[in-house]
């Protein structure tokens, strides 16, 4: 649950959840990321930290460069383990089941 709660807790804030949205379609560079925003570089730089923590992107080094990548599947996985948590298809089922009985 450590590892879900990190994820959530990284998905709270707006800016990081910005940040996945630019990666969602290619890998970018820290310094194009920070030029999204209107924060500090630095300010910017705490948000990746966050998200990597969170395993929700992953980083690697190009030249002098540190190259981010949003790590999709981890993202999906965790969101779907929690909507069957919260919510079984169990529960959709019985819920079928019982307007059909009313009928």
């Amino acid at each position: 649950m450590k590892v879900t709660s990190r994820i959530f807790r990284a998905l709270a804030d707006p800016t990081r959840r910005e940040i996945l949205q630019a990666l969602r379609t290619r890998e970018l560079p820290a310094g194009e990321i920070a030029g999204l925003f209107s924060i500090s570089a630095l300010a910017v730089s705490r948000h990746l930290s966050i998200l990597k923590t969170a395993e929700l992107v992953s980083e690697r080094r190009e030249g002098n460069r540190i190259i981010y990548r949003l790590e999709a599947e981890r993202l999906a996985l965790c969101l779907s383990q929690f909507i069957d948590t919260v919510c079984p298809a169990a529960v959709f089922h019985r819920k079928r089941k019982t307007e059909g009985r009313q009928r």
